[in-house]
């Protein structure tokens, strides 16, 4: 992978993982455990394509 796009990529996978962390948070602190356990999920897959990628 070339390293501009290899770039690009980290960023949005970075702004995607903040948001989510973001989503979790809020998630929380509400009593649907189904939205925090998807969110969780969501985030644990966009944390292991960043690893993927680096």
């Amino acid at each position: 992978m070339k390293a501009p796009h290899k770039n690009q990529q980290s960023a949005l996978l970075n702004r995607l993982y903040d948001m989510k962390q973001k989503q979790l948070l809020q998630a929380s602190q509400q009593a649907d455990s189904l939205r925090y356990r998807v969110l969780s999920a969501e985030a644990d897959a966009i944390s292991e394509a960043l690893k993927a990628i680096r």
